[in-house]
């Protein structure tokens, strides 16, 4: 059985940078930096091809491929998708134009606007809202994207701050909204909220935050890099759902296995100042078509695919919570959120986070099975406590639970055996 843990969020100081002088002990400081980084990189390369040499798994990702691979597959394939005797792309145009019209008829909103990256798409998205509503004040989770992921990029670069409505994992209500003590020009809200356990909420509570925004005269900001999978949660098509916002960004690397890229969508006045930003930042790049038409593939592909990926994925979550009830010498576990409201979610262990690594890439190399990926500090849990993220698609849905009941009891007699190995 599962208890609760209690969760609380790690917010605190952001980790402090080294100085430059160079000191006694400087050279041998450098060396043990080079000595890591050499240990990270054979750690990388020992994941990467044990994934890649798995014949079960519950999803590979576009990383695992290697740079003939992708290549050939993507010239093999994007016939299907655009006309390849067309010119390549100039600084926004033919392809990538053709893919920006595409999202935006997906999402039901009037405009859309290639970034190569959500990162850069976002930063634009609340600069621009700043300026629209007079308030560089931003409401968001503290968990969002642009806290945990961007190096302070909101205030740094765009000299924007935020307010958190609050500090529990899962999106704000309606009435955090409200209590809010200072105005706010946006909120914005990532769809699913990743670092919480890539968690939604209910549609009437997500209606309901959007119309106490509006109660502040707030506009709403969708990151919506995971989009694609929500609409089985919400029971509503992707218009729908966008259509809440005032603008939407979407990924297509996350889900639909795109090389790169995202785009901004929105009123057209809007999406029109966000290009004259994106060239600012440095993103209007001359030729992006690889980029362009993978995600038109991803598209036509893998979005069709996604409900069935976000069905199974309860499955999983039933089979792997059973498996876990089971196990003895587990004291506590997590399966979060359970039913997983994507085709992704945490599992939560009180292990180490390296001997849990060691586990799943043993049971990889040997057994060509990859339950598990990569562990690192559940970033909502108590001291002690390691997640890992599990995603489920096409490769995922030919295993039955008892396949995963089989390959969890494995995975933990592997880390038994790791962690008598440890104290012997």
């Amino acid at each position: 059985m599962t208890q609760n843990a209690e969760r609380t969020l790690p917010f605190g100081a952001a980790g402090t940078t080294a100085g430059t002088g160079r000191a006694a002990g400087a050279d041998l400081f450098g060396a043990s930096e080079q000595r890591t980084d050499r240990s990270e990189e054979e750690g990388r390369r020992r994941r990467l091809n044990a994934w890649r040499a798995s014949d079960r798994l519950l999803w590979r990702g576009s990383a695992d491929g290697r740079l003939g691979e992708r290549l050939a597959a993507l010239a093999a394939d994007a016939g299907a998708v655009h006309d390849l005797d067309e010119h390549v792309d100039l600084y926004g145009d033919g392809v990538v134009a053709a893919l920006e019209g595409r999202v935006a008829a997906l999402l039901g909103l009037p405009a859309a606007a290639f970034f190569p990256t959500g990162t850069m798409a976002q930063q634009v998205a609340l600069r621009c809202w700043a300026g629209r509503t007079g308030n560089r004040t931003v409401a968001l989770h503290p968990l969002a994207h642009p806290e945990v992921h961007e190096r302070g990029a909101l205030g740094a670069v765009g000299g924007l701050r935020t307010v958190h409505p609050t500090r529990e994992p899962r999106l704000p209500t309606a009435d955090e909204i409200r209590g809010l003590d200072e105005p706010f020009g946006t909120l914005m809200l990532e769809l699913p909220l990743r670092d919480a356990g890539f968690v939604l909420p209910e549609w009437d509570e997500l209606v309901d935050a959007v119309g106490a925004a509006r109660e502040s005269d707030a506009v709403v900001h969708f990151d919506g890099a995971r989009l694609w999978e929500c609409a089985p949660h919400f029971g509503r098509g992707l218009d729908e759902i966008a259509g809440l916002a005032d603008s939407v960004y979407v990924s297509f690397y996350k889900s639909l296995a795109g090389l790169s890229g995202a785009v901004l969508a929105g009123p057209e006045s809007f999406v029109e100042e966000a290009r004259a930003w994106r060239h600012r930042y440095g993103g209007l790049v001359f030729q992006q078509y690889p980029a362009a038409l993978s995600a038109l593939l991803g598209l036509e592909r893998e979005l069709p695919r996604l409900p069935s990926y976000v069905a199974h994925a309860k499955t999983v979550a039933a089979a792997l919570s059973a498996g876990l009830a089971e196990e003895r010498g587990v004291p506590w576990f997590r399966v979060y959120p359970d039913p997983p409201h994507t085709h992704q979610f945490q599992v939560w262990l009180p292990f180490d986070a390296d001997a849990l690594d060691e586990a799943g890439l043993r049971q990889a190399e040997e057994t060509g099975v990859t339950l598990f990926r990569h562990w690192f500090p559940a970033p909502c849990g108590p001291p002690g406590v390691s997640a890992t993220e599990v995603t489920v698609s096409a490769p995922g849905l030919a295993w039955t639970a008892d396949d995963v009941g089989t390959a969890l009891a494995d995975f933990m007699a592997r880390l038994r055996a790791g962690g008598e190995r440890g104290t012997g």
